[in-house]
């Protein structure tokens, strides 16, 4: 394997980016990795020349900030809205609704960013254009270091969570649609129970069953970061790393970025059953 990888350097003039590892034998690779991984070693990146482990970690805090005020702000605007929609259907406010929310699915997520950075950053230079935060950030006092990261949030945020909107508004408005008009929910009227308090208490709960599944997936894309979005704002998230890691090309971090993304989605499908069954009672563990 040495005398391989010398040959290749000579060749290369004697700089290349591939390790003495890259022609040892593939079942000495896999035991490495894998004997590795269990360690907390996932190797060294070629691109940063750093640890992959450290690389991840130091872009989790921006991956989870971003994913945090996605989720609470979808599940926040998008609830609400669903319900409101199911109650007023084929009313001005459910069809206005509709076309701007179906609008802002219609277009992507990085191109609303690239549109957002050209108007508000370039144009009418409103936000600011790239970064989380300013060059003079660790000056600033508290209340302004506060302030200045909401205001370098406020453009990758709509454009992270703008896509989303359709599908969750839409999939509520349905489920609660075809829950109130249920037999249970028109039973419960007919006993005197009034009706928001039959859409709120029986309705909205079982409607809400079929997003929980959905909800452990949506927290690992969230935090998995969206690798067009954070490459237009120039976001050291968790989505820019695994794009420098595609493009560089860095097997290491590209492996290590897709261990860490798998494992979020195993844990998110667990998050989702648990959710379902604390708001489902006929889901039970054993």
């Amino acid at each position: 394997a040495q005398e391989r990888f010398e040959v290749h350097k000579e060749r290369e003039g004697g700089e290349t980016k591939r390790t003495v590892e890259n022609y040892l034998p593939r079942v000495v690779i896999y035991k490495s990795r894998i004997s590795g991984l269990l360690q907390g070693d996932m190797g060294k990146s070629s691109v940063f020349g750093e640890p992959v482990l450290d690389l991840i970690k130091s872009r989790m805090p921006v991956a989870l900030y971003f994913g945090i005020l996605t989720t609470i702000l979808t599940y926040g605007v998008c609830l609400p809205l669903g319900i409101v929609k199911a109650i007023k259907h084929r009313t001005p406010i459910d069809n206005l609704s509709s076309v701007a929310i179906f609008l802002g699915y219609a277009v992507p997520g990085f191109a609303l960013g690239a549109l957002l950075l050209v108007y508000f950053g370039a144009y009418k230079p409103i936000f600011p254009m790239v970064g989380l935060v300013s060059e003079d950030y660790e000056s600033m006092s508290f209340m302004g270091q506060v302030k200045d990261r909401a205001w370098h949030t406020v453009l990758p945020l709509v454009s992270y969570v703008i896509g989303s909107f359709a599908w969750m508004t839409m999939m509520m408005k349905n489920n609660l649609m075809d829950n109130l008009a249920a037999d249970y929910v028109r039973t419960a009227v007919a006993k005197g129970v009034s009706f928001n308090r039959a859409v709120f208490r029986h309705a909205f709960r079982n409607s809400f069953i079929p997003i929980a599944t959905s909800l452990g997936q949506l927290i690992t894309i969230i935090v998995s970061g969206s690798l067009l979005i954070e490459t237009v704002f120039d976001i050291q998230g968790f989505g820019l790393l695994q794009f420098r890691a595609i493009t560089g090309p860095d097997q290491m971090l590209i492996m290590g970025t897709l261990t860490v993304a798998s494992f979020l989605m195993v844990m998110g499908n667990v998050l989702s059953d648990l959710i379902v069954a604390f708001i489902d009672p006929r889901v039970k563990f054993h």
